[in-house]
């Protein structure tokens, strides 16, 4: 009788152990796992925080809609620590052990340049939402951040035509993404007829903080007779003693204007922004856009984050766009699979928060406006010029070995290097 009832209460456990496990597996099984690939720590993280807040915000919204294909959104959030190789195994980590069917990640081009053979290895999915150099399209990337031609070429035709610009000072974090859009923007300048010397490009570490030597060169370099503006890809939280520089050496954006290419609203939350008024920013979203879907965006963020001073910016934007053409693609593929979410992706139209929409394209970049803001004493920025939607161009016109290149990720082409010339596809991008 002992024997019996032993053996009948093992077996009720080992029963309610399936059950447990199974219960736990149909769980799972009920969420779809969403990657976010940001720094929370490290130098970017004064940058990437707030994306990794914004793909959190998005997926709660999503799931009071009901989530994605009957099922709930589970974020899985991992912190890269603005190390560059800890990217790929984090990545790594994210589609092998947490099997995301997305993720959404990297600011810096060399954490994206970490990630890319992991995802192409484990034909994952990744949302790059920040400025790029270009030169590049793969197939598992979709880059919703502007290329060069939708943010820097037009900053400096603003700069030529409403600023009367002859002299540049091209001033870079060293790494890959200021290095190739300086590279790019030297060639067009050149084609513009800009002499070589009046073009100087300058080159500091990440987390550089002694800038008294070299905003004195910029200081210089602008007092000999020409108009001078520097074109700024200095990235994460340099950004801060650079622009406290300035001010200490008396540059004022009416001697010397400064264009950024990362610096908005999330940035200049931590600066004394009075001595900065009247530089300049390219993004292709502002939070002072005035538009209702604006409007309801910001007023939903600040609900859910709890701080109505918490700023939006372009990053954030193109992780909206970015987020919200996935769901799109998912419910029209009807699955979370990679392959069909990537064949269903290209020509997906979703909303932006400007009053206009964002098409994915076939080179897996997007349309965006560009818009160039002039920073305030409140810390935002008032938006001075406006373009229609531009197609990111992947490829460089300027660049002689680019310049005969396309990407189209659609069958039969499947390429991310078409060269028109010979007709022939050089491989990924």
């Amino acid at each position: 009788m002992s024997m019996t009832f032993t053996r009948r209460t093992f077996g009720l456990l080992a029963f309610a152990g399936a059950l447990s496990a199974s219960t736990m597996l149909a769980h799972a099984e009920d969420t779809i796992k969403v990657g976010v690939l940001h720094s929370l720590s490290g130098t970017m993280a004064i940058s990437e925080t707030t994306l990794k807040d914004t793909v959190l915000f998005l997926i709660d919204e999503q799931n009071k809609k009901g989530g994605v294909l009957g099922k709930k959104l589970e974020a899985v959030v991992v912190d890269p620590a603005s190390n560059w190789p800890l990217f790929a195994e984090k990545a790594r980590e994210l589609i092998s052990k947490d099997k995301v069917s997305v993720v959404f990640g990297c600011w810096t081009s060399v954490s994206r340049k970490s990630v890319l053979p992991v995802f192409k290895e484990l034909n994952s999915i990744l949302f790059y939402p920040v400025q790029y150099e270009g030169e590049e399209s793969e197939r598992n990337v979709f880059y919703t951040g502007a290329a060069p031609n939708q943010q820097a070429i037009p900053a400096v035709d603003y700069l030529m035509k409403e600023e009367g610009v002859k002299r540049w000072v091209l001033e870079g974090t060293d790494y890959v993404y200021p290095r190739t859009t300086n590279k790019i923007l030297e060639a067009y300048l050149k084609a513009k007829g800009v002499p070589a010397e009046d073009i100087i490009v300058n080159y500091t570490p990440f987390g550089f903080a002694d800038w008294q030597t070299e905003v004195s060169k910029i200081k210089a370099f602008g007092a000999e007779g020409k108009k001078t503006a520097v074109v700024s890809t200095i990235n994460g939280d340099a950004n801060v003693p650079f622009y406290k520089e300035l001010g200490n050496q008396g540059i004022k954006a009416e001697d010397i204007p400064v264009v950024a290419f990362s610096v908005g609203e999330e940035e200049l939350a931590g600066m004394d922004t009075k001595p900065l008024v009247g530089h300049l920013a390219a993004w292709n979203y502002f939070e002072s856009v005035d538009t209702p879907e604006n409007a309801e965006f910001i007023d939903a963020w600040h609900k859910y984050i709890g701080n109505d001073k918490r700023t939006t910016n372009d990053p954030m934007e193109a992780t909206y766009i970015g987020f919200n053409a996935w769901v799109k693609a998912v419910e029209a593929a009807g699955t979370t699979d990679t392959d069909p979410v990537i064949d269903a992706l290209p020509g997906t139209t979703v909303p932006n928060l400007s009053g206009g929409y964002a098409t994915i394209m076939p080179n897996h970049h997007i349309t965006k406006p560009v818009l160039i803001g002039e920073i305030q004493d409140d810390g935002q920025f008032d938006i001075v010029s406006q373009t229609a939607p531009v197609v990111g161009d992947e490829w460089s016109d300027y660049l002689e070995g680019s310049k005969d290149l396309i990407s189209d990720w659609r069958k039969p082409m499947n390429c991310g290097n078409f060269n028109v010339v010979t007709g022939k596809c050089g491989g990924a991008g």
